[in-house]
This record gives C-alpha cells, sequence and structure tokens, in this order.
C-alpha cells in the first residue's frame, strides 16, 4: 500500500563589454599562449614565400590544434574556481585572467590577482581558439570519453550517462546524489516508508486520493533482477484542473530500461484503462515525462469512476522485451 509520500508542490542576459584585449592592450597571458600555440599548429611564420605578400589576416585564423597540442590549450581554459572550462562568451578581468560565468557571479574579485571583475571585458581571441578546440565532457572522471565542441557540451552534460545520479523521489526536498549502485542504499535508508513489492504483476494501492492539493505516491517494484519505482503525482497541470500522472522508472540506465516494457491499468465497474509504455530511466526522472504527457494521464473524474472509498489501485505489470 502507497501512503501520500508529500503534500508539497510536485516537482516539477550577457554583460556587455569592450570587444577583446584589456586596459594594458592585450587579452591576457592565456590568450597569448593560446595564440601562440593555435599559430604553431597552423605552421605559421613570420614572412611566407611566393610571389607575392600576404596580408597578415590571412594567416591569422585558428586552425584545428593536433591532438597532443590540444590537451595545453584547454588546460588554459581551466577555472581557477571549479576547475570546470571556461566557454565563451569568455569574460576575463583587466589584467587578462579568466574565470567562468558561473563562479564569476559569485565573486566580487579576480580570484587569481584580486583585481576588480568589472567593467566587463570580452575576450574574443580566447573564444576564437575556444572555437577550434574539442573540451573533454565535465564527468570524464566518471567514465565519460567525449570531447565535444564547446557548443555542444552543456546538451551532452545535460543527458550524460555519467552524471551523478539524484534522488529518484518526487519533489525537492531530497538533494542527495551519487552513483547509481548507491540509489538503493539511499532508498532503504533515507526513505524507509516506500513500500516494495517483489514480482512482475502487483497491484500499486494508492491512498487518499482525495488529499487537497499536489501529492505523490510512490511504491518500489522488484523483479528479473531490477528495481522499479512507481509514482503516481496528482498536480493541477493547468489552472482550476487536477490531473493525476503515473509512471514507471527503471533504477537504472537509459539503455537497461530498453530492455523492459510496464503496462499500466486501471479496472472497475465494467471499465477499464490502460497504458503501456518503456520505462523511463531515473536519470530521466518523472518531470519531462509530466510535462510531455508521456504516461497514464488522467483527470479527478475518471479517477473517482475507479476508486474505492478514496483509494485507487493500479495494477502494474513488469515485462522483458
Amino acid at each position: 500500500m502507497s501512503r501520500p509520500s508529500s503534500a508539497g508542490g510536485a516537482g516539477g542576459g550577457l554583460g556587455a563589454g569592450k570587444a577583446g584585449g584589456n586596459k594594458h592592450g592585450g587579452s591576457g597571458g592565456a590568450a597569448a599562449a593560446a595564440a601562440a600555440a593555435v599559430a604553431s599548429a597552423a605552421g605559421v611564420s613570420g614572412s611566407v614565400a611566393g610571389s607575392g605578400s600576404v596580408p597578415a589576416a590571412a594567416v591569422a585564423l585558428p586552425a584545428p590544434a593536433l591532438p597532443g597540442q590540444s590537451a595545453e590549450l584547454t588546460a588554459l581554459f581551466e577555472c581557477p574556481v571549479c576547475f570546470d572550462y571556461v566557454l565563451p562568451p569568455i569574460l576575463q578581468c583587466q589584467a587578462g585572467h579568466l574565470v567562468c560565468n558561473q563562479c564569476r557571479q559569485k565573486l566580487s574579485c579576480c580570484p587569481t590577482c584580486r583585481g576588480p571583475l568589472t567593467p566587463s571585458i570580452r575576450n574574443l581571441a580566447m573564444e576564437k581558439v575556444a572555437s577550434t578546440l574539442p573540451f573533454p565532457c565535465k564527468y570524464a572522471s566518471a567514465g565519460c570519453l567525449l570531447s565535444l565542441h564547446h557548443s555542444e557540451k552543456p546538451e551532452h552534460e545535460e543527458v550524460c550517462e555519467f552524471r551523478p545520479y539524484t534522488c529518484p523521489c518526487p519533489g525537492a526536498s531530497c538533494k542527495w546524489q551519487g552513483s547509481l549502485e548507491a540509489v538503493m542504499p539511499h532508498l532503504m535508508h533515507a526513505h524507509k516508508s516506500i513500500t516494495t513489492l517483489q514480482g512482475e504483476d502487483i497491484v500499486f494501492l494508492a491512498t487518499d486520493i482525495n488529499l487537497p492539493g499536489a501529492v505523490d505516491w510512490v511504491m518500489m517494484q522488484s523483479c528479473f533482477g531490477h528495481h522499479f519505482m512507481l509514482v503516481l503525482e496528482k498536480q493541477e497541470k493547468y489552472e482550476g484542473h487536477q490531473q493525476f500522472f503515473a509512471i514507471v522508472l527503471l533504477i537504472g540506465t537509459r539503455k537497461q530500461a530498453e530492455n523492459f516494457a510496464y503496462r499500466l491499468e486501471l479496472n472497475g465497474n465494467r471499465r477499464r484503462l490502460t497504458w503501456e509504455a518503456t520505462p523511463r530511466s531515473i536519470h530521466d526522472g518523472v518531470a519531462a515525462a509530466i510535462m510531455n504527457s508521456d504516461c497514464l494521464v488522467f483527470d479527478t473524474s475518471i479517477a473517482h469512476l475507479f476508486a474505492d472509498n478514496g483509494n485507487l489501485g493500479i495494477n502494474v505489470t513488469i515485462s522483458m522485451c
């Protein structure tokens, strides 16, 4: 039997600056080193043999760095505070030192020279160099082997399989993060009220579905050597219109989730409502599924057709594909 686990809400501009250079007429030591390394990679020299002279601009375009030089260049983009990479738009202090935009918002002075961070000075030279480099995923230490263009890096890291897992319980009260292997021990220790049922065919009983406001019910199901989280949420997705959202999550990766299918079924009073789908990984959570209605969705009037004294039973069947 699943009791409501919460009655609270269910979870669900660039600074203008000077272009290039600093007040001392340069873009800082990092930019100079980066420019020199890129020039070396491109084979640029002080003079060009041939019948005519070549304008300086014609040989100043950055070329892709060689593999051995990429590591040296990307190291120049390390933020001195969080050690992640400083990516475009790149801002520097008046002495040319870099800090990432996330850390910059929390600082009152440059962490390298203690000089002022304002006014904002855009370092276009370093931005050009950054556009020629592959940057490792921020979860490389956890096993991700991808290196990406800086414009692709944030989107990948949002869905990277190696990013830490967060607590899959609905709501925002638990801030736990950890490895996949640590998820079940965390749930057993910190969320002891969650019931676990064994078998591929169970009944998920949600009690007191008439409680006002946003409510969620959670239950665990164990079968086929894996653990699944069953979630039923009631929330007001549209003003004045309360709806129920039911979904199954796998305590596992997206690739593992593709090996299973689940069926949710409301049954009673000569009526039947069924939803079949592939379970989502807990990496994806329930918020996106609810936003896109990619789950079993029904309103309160439908719920009352199947409920018995304010309790709603949902038949849950897990199968292997």
